[in-house]
């Protein structure tokens, strides 16, 4: 009758991060402080694509506040930020090839897909979500 709702996961370190970015599934982040007024608006958003999205992408919130090194790893000047982590689509051009000798070059397992602050539309992190691989989930 009743199911639980998936919520984002709250980490702690940057590890936790690169885990869940090492699985393959597009990743958002939402990097917030407490006594942030559009962090508070942004935080029910998120849990209700976190709901809907379950199973084909991770949700992550950072409190910018208590994970060190977080600021300078993801350059983060205001809250709330979101970033979108997923694996590059995108193959090396045969110029690059050529100067690495035909060795494809050793890319990072996912790299940041997009980026913004502030306030954004459900709408416009659907899509994001959609265009990077992520299902709604059927209800």
């Amino acid at each position: 009758m009743f199911r639980k709702r998936q919520k984002p996961t709250e980490v702690t370190g940057l590890d936790e991060i690169e885990q869940l970015a090492a699985e393959g599934k597009p990743v958002l982040i939402d990097f917030f402080q407490f006594g942030c007024n559009s962090c508070r608006v942004m935080d029910g958003i998120v849990n209700e694509l976190a709901d809907e999205y379950a199973g084909s992408a991770h949700f992550v919130k950072v409190n910018v506040g208590r994970v060190p090194g977080v600021i300078e790893r993801y350059a983060i000047r205001s809250t709330p930020t979101f970033v979108l982590l997923g694996r590059s689509q995108k193959k090396p051009s045969k110029k690059a090839r050529k100067r690495s000798g035909g060795a494809p070059a050793a890319s990072p397992a996912h790299s940041p897909r997009w980026r913004t602050s502030g306030l954004v539309r459900k709408d416009v992190l659907s899509k994001v979500l959609e265009s990077n691989g992520a299902v709604r989930a059927g209800r």
